[in-house]
C-alpha cells in the first residue's frame, strides 16, 4: 500500500466552490492501493480575522496570559476548512473524514504560536487511510504534552504537511499551491523566469531562507531531514490532469542529473543595516553584543567586522529584519557604556540579493561573475555573506530588481 499526502493552502480553499475543486483534485487521486491524506490551511483571510478578535478580546495581556488561547482561538480556521472538505468528498461519493490535531495525536512542543512538532502517533490514522478513506486534516496546529492546542507560525501547514508525510512512510507530499512549481527567481521580476523540474533540498532551503515565500523554511528542514520527496504545483490545473511532470520536485541532490552551478536568484526586500562605530577591540565584544541580540530574539544575518581608523578601534555592521532595526538599536544604546562604541547608525531602505546554486561547490568563478554583473549596472554593495552554496550581498533597495535581472542572465537561467 503506497501513501501520498496533499496539502492545500488559503488561496486554494478560499472559499466553497474552490473546496469543491480542490475534492475533485483530491478524487482524481485516488487510485487502487494508494491511501489519501489531506492537509489543510484556513480559508483565506481567516487566520487574519481570527487573530484581529483574539487581539480585541485580549488587549493588555501577553506572555502566557495571552499565549495559549491565542491558540485556541486561531487554531479553529483550519478546523472548519477539514469539515467542509470532508463533506464536499462525500458529496462525490468519496469516503472521507476529518481528523483534528489531537486525533492524530500531532505532538508538540509548548511554545505557543511558534510551536515546533515533537512527534505524531499515525497508526489510526494509516490504518483509516489504507482502507480507502480519505483523511483531512488541519494543518499548522498540534497539541502539547498538557493537552492544550498550539500553532506552529505562519505558513505552518506545510511543515505539517511534510510531518504527516513522514510519520506515514509516504511516497511524497504534494503542496498545492497558487503557483504551479519553483522558479529560477520572481516571475513578477523578470519572465525570462523558468519553472525548475528539480531542486535539492539545500538549494530550496537556501531560498525559502533568502526570501522564497512558496515553501515555509521549517517544513524544507523537515522534508531533508527525513528524506520526504516534496512537490510544489498549482491548485488551479484542472483535476486529473497534473501528470507526473507538473511542478516542481525538492529533493536529494543525488536525483538531479542535470545540475547547475546556480538554481535561482533570490531577494528580500525588508533589511536593515545596523553599525556600531569605534568599538574597543578586545576577547568577547562579538559574544556581548550577540548574545544580547540573541536574548532579545533577534535574529541577525550578514556580519561584518572590519579594522577603525583608530588603533584598537572596530566596526562591527550586522543586517536583521526591517521589522527589527529599531529594537536592536535601543537594546545596544541602553548597553552603550557597557559595550563600548562611540557611535550608531541604522540604515533601512536595503536589499539582500542572493544567488543559490549546489554546482558553487565544484565550480570556481561564481563570485566573480556576481560582482562583475553588479558593478556594469553601477550597483553597490555594502555588505558580503557565503556558505557553501550561496552568495548573498547587501544593495540599495531601489537597485532590487535591476540587480535579479542581471544576475539571472549573467548565470544563464533566462528562458529561451
Amino acid at each position: 500500500m503506497s501513501r501520498l499526502v496533499m496539502k492545500f493552502g488559503g488561496t486554494s480553499v478560499g472559499d466553497v466552490e474552490r473546496i469543491r475543486r480542490v475534492a475533485r483534485i483530491v478524487a482524481a487521486e485516488r487510485k487502487p492501493g494508494r491511501g489519501l491524506a489531506v492537509v489543510v490551511s484556513a480559508m483565506s483571510g481567516e487566520t487574519n480575522r481570527l487573530v484581529a478578535l483574539t487581539d480585541d478580546a485580549g488587549k493588555g495581556l501577553s506572555g502566557p496570559a495571552f499565549d495559549d488561547e491565542y491558540d485556541v482561538v486561531v487554531a479553529t480556521g483550519e478546523q472548519v476548512t477539514t469539515g467542509l472538505l470532508a463533506l464536499a468528498l462525500r458529496g462525490m461519493g468519496v469516503p472521507a473524514r476529518s481528523w483534528q490535531n489531537w486525533q492524530v495525536r500531532i505532538e508538540s512542543d509548548t511554545a505557543h504560536g511558534k510551536a515546533r512538532i515533537t512527534g505524531i502517533h499515525a497508526d489510526r490514522l494509516g490504518a483509516a487511510i489504507d482502507s480507502g478513506e480519505v483523511a483531512i486534516i488541519p494543518g499548522f496546529q498540534g497539541v502539547t504534552h498538557e493537552d492544550r492546542i498550539s500553532t506552529l507560525g505562519r505558513g505552518g501547514s506545510d511543515t505539517s504537511a511534510v510531518a504527516v508525510a513522514a510519520a506515514l512512510g509516504a511516497e511524497r507530499c504534494d503542496i498545492y499551491t497558487d503557483v504551479d512549481g519553483i522558479y529560477t527567481t520572481d516571475p513578477r521580476i523578470t519572465s525570462k523566469a523558468r519553472k525548475l523540474e528539480r531542486i535539492s533540498y539545500e538549494e530550496m532551503l537556501e531560498l525559502a531562507s533568502l526570501g522564497s515565500k512558496v515553501l515555509q523554511t521549517r517544513s524544507v528542514e523537515l522534508a531533508m531531514a527525513k528524506r520526504v520527496p516534496v512537490r510544489v504545483l498549482s491548485s488551479f490545473v484542472e483535476p486529473g490532469e497534473a501528470g507526473p511532470e507538473a511542478g516542481t520536485i525538492v529533493c536529494d541532490e543525488d536525483e538531479i542529473v542535470e545540475k547547475q552551478i546556480v538554481a535561482g536568484i533570490a531577494y528580500s526586500r525588508d533589511e536593515a543595516k545596523v553599525s556600531l562605530k569605534g568599538l574597543t577591540d578586545h576577547p568577547g565584544i562579538a559574544a556581548e553584543i550577540f548574545g544580547r541580540l540573541a536574548d532579545a530574539n533577534i535574529n541577525v544575518d550578514m556580519i561584518v567586522q572590519a579594522p577603525s581608523r583608530v588603533d584598537g578601534k572596530v566596526n562591527m555592521t550586522f543586517t536583521m529584519p526591517e521589522r527589527e532595526a529599531d529594537r536592536a538599536a535601543a537594546l545596544m544604546e541602553a548597553a552603550r557604556d557597557t559595550i563600548g562604541f562611540e557611535s550608531i547608525e541604522v540604515k533601512k531602505d536595503v536589499s539582500k540579493v542572493s544567488v543559490i546554486g549546489v554546482g558553487m561547490r565544484s565550480h570556481v568563478g561564481v563570485a566573480k561573475t556576481m560582482f562583475e554583473a553588479l558593478s556594469k549596472r553601477g550597483i553597490n554593495i555594502e555588505n558580503i555573506s557565503t556558505s557553501e552554496i550561496k552568495i548573498s550581498v547587501l544593495i540599495d533597495s531601489s537597485y532590487t530588481e535591476l540587480a535579479v535581472r542581471a544576475l539571472h542572465t549573467a548565470y544563464g537561467l533566462d528562458a529561451a
